[in-house]
C-alpha cells in the first residue's frame, strides 16, 4: 500500500495540504498518509528544521506532499536552523535536483492575470528548474573588507555532470510536450552560464526532434511578459528558476494556483511535491488560502510517483470545472475559504 508522507510545515502549509489530502481520500486510491513536522513547527518541538524523524519518514515513503517552511520569527536563527534549511535539506538528502513547475492559465480566470486576456490565454508552459546547486548550495558567508566594510557573498557554481543531467531532464519532458525547450542563463555576464550554455549545446545531439533555443535571463523575463505562448519547456539554473516560476504563476493568474514536482530523474519515482507560494505567515490561520496549488501538487504526485495518471486528471479536470462553475478564493477574486474552496473541489470531483 502505497505511503505518502505529509509535511504541512509552518504558515498556510497545515491548512492547504489538509484539503489535498480530502481530495486524495476522495478517491479511494488505497493509499496510506503518515504526518511529520517540518520547518519552524519542526524547530519549535525539536530544535531543528529537518528532525532525523522527519527525513526518515520521507525517505521510506513513496512520496512526499510538502506545504510551505517560513515564519518572520525564526529569521534571527543561524541559517542552517532556520525553516528554510529544511527544504534545502529535503532536496539535497533525497537527491532532488530537478523541479517541474508547470504553468497555464485556467480558463475563467483570464480576468485575473495582469496580462491582457488574449495574452494570458496562451500560457502554456513547464519550467524545469534545477534545484541543488547555483548560489542556493554554493559557498557563502560574511566578511570584513577594506576600510571596515562588511561584505556578504555567495558563489554560483555548476560543474558539467549537474548541467547534464537536469539539461536532459529537460529534453525529456520537451520530447514529452511539443518538442521546444529554451535554455535560459546569461553567457553574455557568467562564466557558470556559459558553461551551461556549452554543456546544453552538447547533450542537444541526442535529441535531434526537440527544438533547442537559448536566451539571457533578462530577455525571458520580458518575454514571460510580451508573448508567453512562445514558451513550451524552459531549462535553467536554480536562481533564475526560482524567479522565472514565481513570474509565470502570476502572469497565469496567482502563485496560488501553481504546483511543483522535485524529482531526482526525469522517470523518478520518489518525488517531493509542493504549491510554489510560501508559508504566508500574514494570513495564515485565517481559512483564506488558495489549497488548488496543492491539490494540483498532490495530481502531480499521483502522476509521477505511484503511475495514477488516470486519477491525476481527476483531480485536474475537478479543479478546472470548480474554477469554471465560478469557485474562487480571495487571490483569485473570490470570497471562498480554503475549506469552501476544497469542497467545491470535491463536488466537482
Amino acid at each position: 500500500m502505497p505511503l505518502i508522507a505529509l509535511l504541512p510545515g509552518d504558515g498556510i502549509g497545515p491548512e492547504v495540504v489538509a484539503e489535498a489530502r480530502r481530495v486524495l481520500e476522495a478517491l479511494a486510491l488505497g493509499v496510506t498518509f503518515e504526518t511529520a513536522p517540518v520547518g519552524g513547527a519542526a524547530y519549535l518541538v525539536a530544535g531543528n528544521s529537518l528532525p532525523p524523524e522527519t527525513l526518515a519518514l520521507a525517505k521510506r515513503a513513496d512520496a512526499v506532499l510538502f506545504g510551505a517552511v517560513g515564519d518572520p520569527q525564526f529569521d534571527a536563527l543561524e541559517r542552517r536552523l532556520r525553516p528554510e534549511a529544511a527544504i534545502l535539506g529535503l532536496r539535497r538528502e533525497l537527491g532532488l535536483f530537478a523541479n517541474l513547475r508547470p504553468s497555464s492559465l485556467t480558463p475563467g480566470l483570464e480576468d485575473v492575470s495582469p496580462l491582457k486576456p488574449e495574452i494570458a490565454r496562451g500560457i502554456d508552459l513547464l519550467i524545469v528548474r534545477e534545484l541543488t546547486g547555483d548560489v542556493y548550495f554554493g559557498e557563502k558567508g560574511r566578511r570584513t573588507g577594506l576600510g571596515g566594510v562588511r561584505e556578504g557573498w555567495d558563489s554560483m557554481r555548476y560543474d558539467e555532470v549537474e548541467v547534464e543531467r537536469i539539461a536532459r531532464v529537460g529534453f525529456e519532458t520537451a520530447r514529452r510536450r511539443r518538442k521546444k525547450l529554451c535554455s535560459v542563463d546569461k553567457a553574455n555576464v557568467l562564466e557558470t552560464s556559459q558553461l551551461w550554455r556549452d554543456v546544453v549545446n552538447e547533450v542537444s545531439g541526442d535529441y535531434d526532434d526537440v527544438d533547442l533555443t537559448h536566451m539571457y535571463v533578462d530577455n525571458a523575463a520580458m518575454q514571460l511578459v510580451r508573448d508567453p505562448a512562445q514558451f513550451d519547456v524552459i531549462v535553467t539554473g536554480n536562481l533564475f528558476g526560482d524567479i522565472l516560476s514565481d513570474q509565470a504563476s502570476m502572469c497565469a493568474g496567482s502563485i496560488g494556483m501553481l504546483p511543483s514536482a522535485s524529482l531526482s530523474s526525469w522517470r523518478s519515482s520518489l518525488g517531493l511535491y509542493e504549491p510554489i507560494h510560501g508559508s504566508a505567515p500574514d494570513i495564515a490561520g485565517q481559512g483564506i488560502a488558495n489549497p488548488c496549488g496543492t491539490i494540483l501538487s498532490a495530481a502531480m504526485l499521483l502522476d509521477h510517483s505511484l503511475d495514477m495518471a488516470g486519477a491525476a486528471r481527476r483531480i485536474e479536470a475537478a479543479v478546472a470545472k470548480a474554477i469554471a462553475d465560478g469557485a474562487r478564493t480571495a487571490d483569485i477574486g473570490g470570497t471562498l475559504s480554503t475549506s469552501a474552496m476544497g469542497d467545491a473541489i470535491l463536488a466537482a470531483l
